[in-house]
């Protein structure tokens, strides 16, 4: 879990330092793919009863956040003209 959890903002910033878009997103793919083994370790860890529940939902809440967020990168970065919606339109 600890390897998973360090690689995801590693791969972020290693990507940025990257000279190109390209090397940025694969980094970012595989910060996402940390980010999906980090959640079925947790998931695990819940069976195996080594998490609480309340522990698992609230950490599964904080992943699904910072997947969204890579998303939301990654679509930027690949769509950089693409609008973004502002609040309420």
């Amino acid at each position: 879990m600890q390897r998973a959890a360090v690689s995801i903002p590693s791969n972020i910033a290693e990507g940025h330092a990257r000279e190109s878009t390209k090397e940025y997103l694969q980094h970012l793919s595989i910060a996402q793919a940390s980010l999906a083994e980090l959640e079925t370790q947790i998931e695990i860890g819940k069976q195996l009863k080594y998490i609480s529940e309340d522990n698992s939902s609230r950490l599964i809440e904080e992943i699904s956040s910072l997947g969204r967020q890579l998303f939301a990168l990654r679509n930027a970065l690949t769509n950089p003209r693409a609008k973004v919606a502002s609040p309420g339109s």
